[in-house]
């Protein structure tokens, strides 16, 4: 049988014809899609600059079922229910998101990050350490541990937060020995609440080797110290936090100190420090210390050294030093004491001297009829905020 050409000249055009025809079908359908889909998208962005966040949000329900299959359009409508506080529709599109088999691997873990934040903001923190955990190893490791770390901390789940923090520590992100420490600290005081002495000894030793700078753990270890009954080893340990770590944290035991230095016999070479202290860092913790030591022994109650309170006052002018000053009769001040207690009072009281808008609490030292910061009028008391209070 032979194979008439005609067919083929007849067929090739055909074929020809039908194939642009299709080809035209679908680049005006792909075209509509095109310009429906931005165009719908478009309007979402302008009523979101807006703040149009209702229209907007109606706006990117549209988008999203001209196109399903565009993540980005699930993305920002469950950014903006998240924003607006409707966490469970944000958590349904970001759930919605993770269940398509067909997401790239860089937009689920940007899904699973944003389902993360969703539970953080709606306070299911159990739900949002599950998420956190699925980042781990992903792109956002470093941000899901940490929000791992502040889960911990806020469960005072002291031993997955130490867990934790020692993963972060080993990393070249920054050091993380301190908050070990304060962990380990943490953990000492519940064991020793719990009846569980050798374990809190343990966690203070590991608190010390994590962070060997650290104050709190020579402060807890010498209160644990005097404690017990063991007032010379507190002494060690406070000394070592005295000489070392600065006298900032050492003014929080400063008194213990004395008691302690009392105790084991050391009441004069403790002063001797105090007093060299003091010159450095003058301080009413330090004056108090002082009193507590020079009064031990002595049938009366302790009093303060009026001479040193004074000198206190009128180095570093506070309300605690002329409280104790006060506390004398008024012939024992002298004019250097009545001139010092003078400036202290002035100095509390200043911040306080102030008139406060009451519409919006805008402050200010002068009074104003019509309000600076929210144009106002008449909103000012006419008392000052330190007679209000």
């Amino acid at each position: 049988m032979e194979f008439d050409f005609q067919w083929l000249l007849v067929g090739l055009p055909l074929a020809f014809a039908l194939g642009w025809v299709a080809s035209r079908l679908d680049l005006r359908q792909l075209g509509r899609a095109r310009r429906e889909t931005p165009s719908a998208y478009f309007k979402g962005l302008n009523l979101l600059l807006n703040e149009q966040q209702d229209k907007a949000i109606d706006a990117f329900i549209e988008a999203v079922q001209h196109d399903p299959d565009t993540a980005e359009l699930h993305f920002a409508l469950g950014n903006l229910f998240r924003r607006r506080g409707e966490f469970e529709r944000a958590v349904r599109v970001h759930e919605h998101l993770l269940a398509r088999g067909d997401l790239k691997v860089q937009d689920r873990e940007r899904a699973q990050h944003a389902l993360a934040q969703d539970f953080m903001k709606a306070g299911l923190f159990d739900r949002a350490e599950a998420a956190w955990r699925a980042l781990e190893g992903t792109s956002y490791d470093q941000e899901a541990r940490l929000a791992q770390l502040m889960l911990a901390e806020r469960s005072r789940d002291w031993p997955r937060a130490v867990e934790v923090a020692t993963r972060l520590n080993a990393r070249d992100t920054g050091t993380f020995a301190t908050r070990i420490a304060h962990y380990e600290c943490e953990l000492a005081l519940a064991a020793d609440g719990a009846g569980r002495p050798r374990e809190a000894e343990a966690a203070l030793v590991r608190a010390r080797h994590a962070a060997p700078g650290a104050a709190r753990p020579l402060m807890q270890l010498g209160q644990r110290h005097l404690k017990a009954g063991r007032p010379a080893d507190a002494i060690v340990a406070w000394d070592d936090l005295r000489e070392h770590q600065g006298s900032g944290a050492f003014l929080l035991v400063a008194e213990d100190y004395a008691r302690a230095a009392v105790a084991s016999g050391r009441r004069e070479r403790a002063h001797a420090d105090l007093m060299a202290l003091l010159v450095k860092h003058p301080a009413t913790e330090l004056l108090a210390a002082l009193d507590l030591l020079e009064s031990a022994g002595k049938a009366e109650a302790a009093r303060p050294n009026q001479a040193r309170w004074v000198a206190q006052l009128q180095q570093v002018p506070s309300l605690t030093a002329a409280q104790q000053v006060l506390a004398a009769p008024p012939e024992t001040w002298g004019p250097e004491g009545l001139q010092a207690l003078r400036a202290a009072v002035a100095r509390a009281a200043r911040p306080l001297q102030r008139y406060r808008c009451a519409a919006c609490g805008f402050e200010a030292q002068h009074y104003f009829w019509q309000c600076p910061g929210c144009l106002s009028w008449e909103s000012y008391p006419p008392q000052r905020i330190d007679a209000l209070q």
